[in-house]
């Protein structure tokens, strides 16, 4: 089964030998595959079409082209502009339906004007009255008279509003529906009479009884009396790139008003924000779940703050994932570290190799002793922190107990900078700085094997802070060397027990190797997806869910780039006239929608602090890493971002 959506992804040719009569061929659908899954597909050659369902309409728009598509073809077909007719006129539908089918149908009064043939004959239905007008004028008295009796009659039961609508293929889906009381005599007659000002020939205004809807069963529940009829949908959603994805959506947030949770099946709201009550929120949780029947094929999360809980309600409900022990310790960056000190093997090479000595931060005396164990300089960061927020390179011993305090004083809790970590507390840490290049991998992993990684290189960071400046993906270093960092990063995460899940994993190349930074228990943030999406056609959120499913997602073993990325960060304390005017956000849309860069926007409000993370990520594409580098340097000139005190070109000095 093909499901075409849109007109254009079909075509008719005269069929051979078959004089007026046509082959239809589909050119592109969405195909559908076992375990959920739905891909867009493009045919070449078209392939021909055996059968042809359509949904069918005789007004305006893709319901007369379709039914153009369905006239004269040589396959058998579903539906026809004549059939659509009948079907889509809601009384005619009813009658014959209750006549033939005996199907019980809402108790309706219709007031038919000239109506088709079908409509004249047969025997009266149960609860369904016709009465056929001679005009649509002067019909006060008998339209009174017929739905006082209609709101009187036993044919009603139970209901205590009707509707009142139009009938007719020409109604189909063009109006409001209007619901009153059943006392409401008046009102409703007024309504049927300005109804009827609009009837063509065949058409009808329809009274209806309002069905209270059904009360489905919950297992464990008795039944719910007579038997029901259910219609089961799928929603098919779409991922970046305009590809098809069939599944249910459930959905947990904090924020009651978030704009997701209109747009999914289940919305649960609950606060996660306190995740030092992780493991009373994961029990909580996985109630709700089971309180309301939903039966989960996984679970995940790509939002720092909520990988250790998604794991603890993984465990609650028997459900595919990393184990939670594995989770804290990547999210801990300290006891990331300090475990994979300990990890010497086998197998070789070990990721003890790959780890570096730190120091956690509590207290004043934590910093004091850390400076005569960690050698300076080092570099101070949150312990649960993310976006390189509040991470310092510190020279000596007055610098690190200045910028603890001013991190102790600064970023308490949650509501001092949203969404860094800080629900875990703002514990630091000191480690030691490493010379070298930076480098970001993300990985695939699947049952502890590795099903493929993407590298991409940072730019020097502003020194003494290290947020992002610019980076390029796929990387420039020789195979090798790329190699040896998908080696390094893999080997950390099963260090740390992380064997199902997408993780990206931070890590320095220096004289002596890789030597990580830090692993991030989830996809990677800022651009990498949409990078990765667009370089490799791989979507890491759709292989982060296939893995949380149980699912082996389908990927290149050996993923080639099909060009290369070269982009750099803009802020807010750096580019505020700038993001105002010559690179305003519309700007930078508009030369996104022309093809001309790639614009990543990252945080939605352009404000200034002293603690912040990029506003936006711009990159320019090209066939070669040094023609991607010339246009997005020749654009930053251009647009203003490039500037003395924001030195693109250096940025970009690694790559090449």
């Amino acid at each position: 089964m093909l499901l075409c959506l849109s007109p254009a992804w079909l075509m008719k040719v005269p069929a051979p030998g078959q004089p007026g009569e046509s082959a239809l061929l589909v050119s592109k659908a969405v195909s559908f595959y076992p375990g959920g899954l739905t891909f867009l597909d493009d045919f070449v050659p078209p392939r021909r079409a055996t059968y042809f369902l359509a949904g069918l309409g005789l007004g305006p728009g893709r319901g007369r082209e379709a039914a153009e598509l369905a006239r004269d073809l040589t396959c058998p077909t579903g539906a026809s502009a004549e059939l659509a007719r009948l079907l889509e006129d809601r009384l005619l539908t009813r009658r014959l339906l209750a006549q033939q089918g005996g199907v019980a149908v809402p108790a309706t009064l219709a007031f038919t004007y000239k109506p088709p043939a079908l409509l004249r004959v047969g025997d009266a239905s149960p609860g369904l009255r016709l009465v056929e007008l001679s005009g649509k004028e002067g019909q006060e008295t008998l339209v009174k008279e017929e739905v006082e009796a209609f709101l009187h009659s036993e044919a009603l039961g139970d209901a205590l509003q009707v509707a009142v609508k139009l009938s007719g293929w020409r109604w189909r889906g063009r109006q409001a529906l209007r619901l009153y009381s059943q006392k409401e005599l008046g009102t409703v007659v007024d309504m049927v009479l300005a109804l009827l000002e609009k009837l063509e020939e065949e058409e009808s205004v329809l009274v209806e009884a309002v069905c209270p809807p059904a009360r489905l069963p919950f297992p464990g529940s008795p039944p719910p009396g007579p038997e029901l009829a259910v219609r089961i949908c799928a929603v098919v959603c779409r991922t970046q790139g305009d590809r098809p994805l069939l599944s249910k959506l459930h959905l947990v947030e904090s924020d009651p008003n978030h704009f997701a949770s209109q747009l999914v099946q289940t919305f649960i709201h609950f606060d996660v924000t306190e995740h030092r009550r992780d493991e009373e929120n994961a029990r909580l949780l996985a109630e709700l779940v089971r309180a309301r029947g939903l039966q989960l094929d996984g679970c995940f999360s790509y939002w720092d703050d909520c990988l250790v809980l998604t794991a603890l309600l993984c465990q609650e409900l028997g459900l595919p994932c990393s184990p939670p022990a594995a989770m804290r310790l990547a999210k801990q960056k300290s006891c990331t570290q300090l475990h994979l000190l300990r990890c010497h093997g086998p197998p070789w090479p070990a990721p003890s190799l790959h780890a570096v000595p730190c120091c956690p931060l509590e207290s004043e005396a934590d910093v004091e002793r850390a400076v005569h164990q960690v050698p300076l300089p080092g570099v101070m960061k949150l312990e649960f922190g993310a976006g390189a927020v509040g991470v310092r390179l510190v020279e000596d011993a007055p610098q690190c107990h200045e910028h603890f305090s001013r991190i102790t004083r600064d970023l308490q809790g949650e509501a001092d900078h949203p969404g860094i970590g800080l629900g875990w507390g703002n514990a630091m840490l000191l480690m030691e700085f490493i010379e070298g290049t930076e480098h970001d991998v993300d990985l695939v992993v699947y049952g502890g094997r590795l099903l493929a990684a993407f590298v991409s290189d940072n730019g020097p960071t502003r020194l003494p802070g290290f947020t992002e400046t610019a980076a390029c993906m796929p990387t420039g270093l020789a195979p090798e060397q790329e190699a040896q960092l998908v080696q390094a990063a893999f080997r950390c995460c099963l260090g740390c027990g992380l064997l199902d899940g997408v993780f990206n994993v931070e890590l320095k190349l220096t004289r002596a190797g890789p030597k990580l930074i830090e692993i991030n228990p989830r996809m990677g943030g800022f651009y990498l997806r949409d990078w990765i999406l667009e370089l490799y056609g791989v979507d890491l959120l759709l292989a982060a869910a296939m893995v949380a499913c149980g699912l082996r997602p389908a990927l290149p073993s050996h993923p080639r780039a099909r060009g290369h990325l070269v982009g750099v960060m803009c802020l807010a304390s750096q580019h505020l006239q700038t993001l105002s005017s010559t690179a305003s956000r519309e700007t930078l849309q508009a030369l996104h929608d022309q093809g001309l860069l790639r614009f990543n926007l990252l945080e939605e409000v352009l404000v200034p602090g002293e603690y912040e993370e990029p506003y936006c990520s711009v990159a320019c594409a090209g066939p070669s890493l040094a023609e991607a580098r010339l246009r997005l340097l020749g654009l930053c000139q251009g647009l203003g971002i490039d500037g003395p005190h924001y030195p693109v070109a250096h940025f970009l000095s690694h790559f090449k």
